[in-house]
């Protein structure tokens, strides 16, 4: 975000804060006065606020001056909601301790503490819910391109390939990849999904200037230190600021952990598979949404199945072999939507093919049935899944289930995805679908593996449902 916009956002959360506190303050005397919650008042303390109004001014300077030391008002990009209510609640108790152990020591005038309590335990609760919102405005702006800031990665190597896809999977950052440059002529000369490849190094400052580049993320290996050093100083002449990206070990940061041994600052890597306890965790929510899945679902699976039959010769089912976790062959379960022995007829129609890579899509193809078109565009084809996940082959949430045929011609990288086991829904669907090229789907599996949570499942499955109402990029 450039730095106008950034002072523009923090001017206005500081202002928002003053008002809020202001306004905590105020309910805060009308729960402890008026409403009396939890102990009555003698109706003689206080009847108007104005005897609270130095000590409310008093802690609601500490906050703010809490706030700006802890640096909460100090923009970090990419900061994640728990970093921001955790500076909120630190600082808020901050003022809060301070201003009760000053009436402690120094009461002029009998003040209550729970007014104190109540005011602080509001602000919590009104700055969370103002910064809640403010990350939507500025997901919003971001997506129509305001605050956007214009990036160029240097080296699309394991590092490159990390930092697009955790840019890609996290477009609320507002990073917008013009492309990136490698050395390698091979790699420098071919697009990874929607990130254009621009040459080498050589191209850095004319490309600087010509797609107005706000920021350089430079991945390269720490063996080229010198050249990494002559690339931050042709961005800093250019004025656009540099950013190095340390390739630790060779995988992402997420991998890494940071420990302090006798005050000896230590990087320890990680393993990136699944503890026993998330497996665990992880299994058992399978378990239950799929049979909860299916027994909800079991009337419209019947109805979907009596269509299917009318509609065309051929079994209800469509089963398929799909490659999962550490490249396991299972059968993957689908309501049939396409004629009859689409497959054998797959070769006459590979001329329409629309997919890059190793994947196979046609938008329009014309083996698909009547039902079945309405099935792709609703996703209610995929709804015998919930076997698949029941039986341990899928989970509710992971990487699109590939096809053998597919995984043969994967590249090293690539296979990266099949760490774990593929997924009913996962990031890919909510990023895209079909409309994504097979890199950008990959990078998206991956960066799910390496940074997979309970949040992020839950986070996919909250945003599979709009995408299964409005079906987009099925077909």
């Amino acid at each position: 975000m450039n730095r106008r916009i950034t002072r523009l956002v923090n001017g206005a959360t500081i202002v928002v804060d003053v008002a809020l506190m202001a306004l905590a303050f105020l309910l805060a005397y009308l729960l402890r006065y008026q409403l009396q919650w939890f102990r009555e008042v003698d109706p003689a303390y206080y009847t108007t606020f104005a005897p609270y109004l130095p000590m409310a001014a008093l802690q609601g300077g500490l906050i703010l001056l809490s706030f700006a030391l802890s640096g909460v008002y100090r923009f970090r990009r990419g900061a994640s909601l728990v970093d921001e209510i955790y500076g909120v609640i630190n600082g808020a108790f901050t003022g809060f301790v301070v201003t009760v152990f000053f009436i402690f020591f120094w009461r002029p005038l009998v003040y209550s503490r729970l007014f104190f309590l109540y005011a602080t335990l509001l602000i919590i609760l009104f700055m969370i819910i103002a910064r809640i919102l403010r990350r939507g405005v500025l997901r919003a702006l971001r997506a129509r391109g305001v605050g956007v800031d214009r990036v160029l990665i240097v080296g699309s190597g394991e590092v490159g390939l990390t930092v697009m896809r955790n840019l890609m999977a996290q477009p609320e950052l507002g990073f917008l990849v013009v492309g990136f440059v490698d050395d390698d002529p091979e790699r420098g000369s071919t697009n990874i999904g929607r990130f254009q490849a621009l040459g080498n190094t050589a191209n850095l400052p004319a490309l600087l200037r010509s797609h107005q580049v706000d920021e350089v993320i430079i991945t390269l290996p720490w063996q080229q230190r010198r050249q990494i050093l002559a690339i931050t100083s042709q961005a800093a002449r250019a004025h656009v600021r540099p950013r190095v990206v340390p390739d630790l070990f060779q995988m992402s940061l997420s991998m890494v952990e940071m420990q302090n041994v006798a005050g000896i600052p230590m990087l320890t890597p990680n393993d990136s598979q699944l503890s026993a306890w998330e497996r665990f965790f992880k299994r058992g929510v399978d378990v239950l949404g799929s049979a909860f899945g299916l027994l909800i679902f079991s009337p419209l699976l019947a109805i979907i199945a009596l269509a299917i039959r009318l509609d065309s010769p051929g079994p209800v089912i469509f089963s398929q072999p799909r490659v999962g976790r550490n490249g396991k062959l299972f059968q993957v379960y689908k309501f049939r939507t396409m004629v009859k022995d689409a497959d054998q007829i797959k070769d006459q129609v590979r001329h329409l093919n629309e997919a890059q890579g190793p994947m196979f899509k046609i938008r329009e193809d014309p083996r698909i049935t009547r039902v079945g078109r309405f099935l792709r565009r609703t996703s209610l084809d995929e709804l015998p899944q919930f076997w698949n996940c029941l039986l341990g082959d899928m989970s509710l949430v992971g990487p699109r289930p590939a096809l053998p045929e597919e995984v043969a011609d994967y590249a090293d990288w690539h296979r990266q995805r099949l760490a774990t086991a593929p997924g009913i829904t996962g990031l890919w669907q909510v990023s895209g679908r079909s409309d994504l090229s097979f890199e950008e789907m990959v990078l998206l599996d991956i960066y799910y593996i390496e940074n997979w949570s309970p949040l992020l499942d839950l986070s996919i499955l909250l945003r599979t449902v709009p995408q299964f109402i409005a079906g987009s990029g099925a077909y």
